[in-house]
């Protein structure tokens, strides 16, 4: 027979729970009055040693409160013989959870339930017959709210008045007198300015970081958390100010919000149930422009969108290559690999008196297509090497930029005219075809959708078997989605004619803003180079040229117009005569060098066979010892 469990000495629990929803309900839900109403229960029915366990401001849905769990840890450990409480609601909005509680654990452990409005008394077998209604009601009251307040949310976000967000980014405060209204907090602000910059000078988030951190600069939790601000101001690592992460800069790099953006509905949950949050995909967030003062401009963050696009690692001189994603072959259009060393070739020489000397070449330092590279790698060929030196290729840079920038200096009208006209030429073909592509898109989409509803239609009267309507609606819907990805398309190139007016604009800009350039710059390369097309050299030796095509951002490809006038004929004569020395100039190297090769090539063979013979010479004299040793050797073992 089951012994039953001592209870004189064990804790009678009374627990009160009010969250702010049942704060709404008046002062009946208020901890005052639970209190007082288990206190009159309990002592007017004989319960002695009462302990209260209360959680005030948490919500029924979730079971981690920190009262409970001290209430469950004493059930566990034998401590508490009794549970009472206003309803089962107190408990928990849960009816799974609830249930294991008051039907497995406490009948387990021999804990006596009390839910008094509910009229629920454990030790009474048929007051319990009803409790898993009233729960299923209980969570039934939690799910109605949840869908109500994401509804309120949901309208709340969609407006364009409003953040979703509680927190503002770091680099924006809510204002004072409209909390839905964000501020720039000027501090914060211009370290997410000098982040972009960084960027756009061609650094990575994790060289970016590294500089902040050194130079004792407050990453955002900390920043934010010692002002009580932010997801983490109260548990905000306070040992570690100043520990920038790559990641923390790579999420301030991609904020919309810099740049006057909101940005609504970032994430979501499944459930109210879920703690945990999930990240929504880009097509569901809802974005307003304008809705608050940029902390930078626009070109300027597209610009950032671009360059993190292409990874830069650091080269064997700990350097990030800034026109990483910029160069590509113009035949096979495969990006260009980089090549460079820390130091130049070794070459041993002598010279016509036959002293031995050493050069180094300078570091390699060019570029190579990589699809002639990776072939060559497995001895095979495609494409052809297309070699051009990262200095030329500056140079060449450095030049076009120069010469643009005082071209649209003296004749901007002219230059604005040129394109505008080059752009109406292309773009009115373009635009027309592709407003008209987009037309008639869009009705073969509205014919599929009313398709797709006949075909539902009938299959429902039976007129239209399942197997062909399966096949029939993935037809549709197949070709569907085929034309929205093509509309999407056409939509954006459209968006790209219509801009084409402010991408002249913000050119003009730029050059205003590097008139007077002198040399390049890592800033100066990101913010003129959309891309370069290197083609195969032609040539050999001093003739060899490479075509290089430049085009640059928001313009395209621009070449600076040039005067062409009829040279003189001293001009023609004083060009020959050029010509004629440098031809000159160039055979006479030639002979030079392979006289200087051939000498090399004497002097080394005599200093190979000087070696051998000094060589030959040691090996005699070393048998010659051995030969004495042995004989000395042998004449020891006689004696003996």
């Amino acid at each position: 027979m089951r012994r039953k469990k001592d209870k004189s000495n064990g804790i009678t629990a009374l627990y009160e729970r009010l969250s702010r929803d049942d704060d709404n309900a008046g002062e009946s839900n208020s901890i005052v009055h639970q209190k007082q109403m288990l206190e009159d229960y309990a002592m007017k029915h004989g319960f002695t040693n009462l302990v209260h366990f209360t959680d005030d401001g948490w919500s029924g849905a979730t079971f981690d409160r920190p009262s409970w769990n001290r209430l469950v840890e004493g059930v566990k450990n034998g401590e508490i013989t009794a549970c009472i409480c206003k309803d089962m609601s107190r408990i928990g909005r849960d009816h799974l959870q609830v249930g294991f509680f008051t039907d497995i654990l406490f009948r387990e452990k021999e804990v006596r339930f009390i839910a008094i409005n509910n009229g629920i008394d454990s030790d009474r077998q048929e007051t319990s017959e009803f409790a898993p209604f009233l729960n299923i009601m209980n969570e039934w009251f939690v799910r109605d709210t949840s869908k109500k307040i994401k509804a309120v949310l949901k309208s709340r976000g969609s407006s364009g008045n409003a953040h979703t967000s509680n927190i503002p980014p770091y680099g924006y405060l809510k204002d004072p007198e409209n909390p839905d209204h964000w501020i720039i907090d000027e501090e914060a602000a211009e370290v997410v300015r000098r982040i972009y910059r960084m960027t756009i000078e061609g650094k990575g988030p994790y060289q970016i970081a590294r500089e902040l951190s050194e130079e004792k600069i407050e990453r955002p939790s900390y920043y934010l958390g010692k002002k009580g601000l932010g997801n983490h101001a109260s548990n905000y690592d306070k040992e570690n100010p100043y520990m920038w992460r790559g990641n923390q800069v790579t999420t301030l790099i991609a904020r919309p919000e810099y740049i006057g953006k909101t940005v609504n509905f970032r994430t979501f949950k499944n459930s109210y149930k879920d703690k945990k949050t999930k990240r929504a995909d880009k097509e569901d967030w809802v974005v307003f422009d304008d809705t608050q003062e940029p902390i930078v401009d626009e070109e300027t963050w597209l610009l950032a969108q671009k360059l993190r696009q292409n990874v830069r690692k650091a080269d064997p001189m700990g350097e990030p290559n800034v026109l990483t994603g910029k160069i590509y072959c113009a035949d096979c259009g495969a990006p260009m690999y980089n090549h460079r060393q820390r130091k130049g070739r070794e070459r041993i020489y002598y010279t016509a008196k036959g002293e031995k000397r050493t050069s180094y070449s300078n570091p390699a330092d060019c570029y190579e297509c990589s699809t002639y590279n990776l072939a060559y790698q497995k001895y095979d060929r495609h494409c052809t090497c297309h070699h051009i030196s990262t200095k030329a290729l500056k140079s060449i840079i450095l030049k076009t930029i120069q010469e643009t920038c005082h071209y649209v200096s003296l004749n901007e009208r002219e230059f604005v005219y040129s394109l505008q006209e080059e752009s109406a030429m292309k773009d009115i073909a373009v635009s027309e075809t592709v407003k008209n592509r987009i037309e008639r898109n869009q009705k073969r989409v509205h014919e599929l959708d009313m398709l797709i509803r006949k075909i539902y239609e009938d299959n429902v009267i039976g007129r239209l078997p399942d197997r062909l309507f399966q096949s029939m609606l993935t037809d549709y819907e197949n070709e569907q989605n085929e034309l929205n990805k093509i509309i999407e398309t056409d939509t954006a190139d459209m968006q790209r004619i219509i801009g084409g007016q402010n991408n002249v604009e913000r050119f003009l800009k730029l050059v205003k803003k590097y008139e007077n350039i002198t040399e390049l710059t890592s800033a100066m390369i990101n913010e003129f180079i959309d891309k370069i097309l290197v083609h195969e050299p032609q040539g050999k030796g001093a003739d060899r040229t490479t075509e290089v095509e430049i085009y640059l951002n928001y313009v395209g490809q621009f070449q600076v117009p040039v005067e062409q006038h009829e040279p003189t004929e001293e001009e023609r004569i004083a060009a020959e005569k050029e010509a004629e020395r440098l031809r000159r100039k160039r055979e006479s190297n030639r002979k030079y060098m392979k006289k200087i090769r051939e000498k090399s090539k004497e002097f080394a063979e005599h200093e190979r066979i000087a070696e051998e013979k000094s060589s030959d010479s040691n090996v005699c004299v070393e048998q010659n010892v051995t030969s004495k040793s042995n004989r000395q050797k042998v004449k020891g073992e006689k004696i003996a």
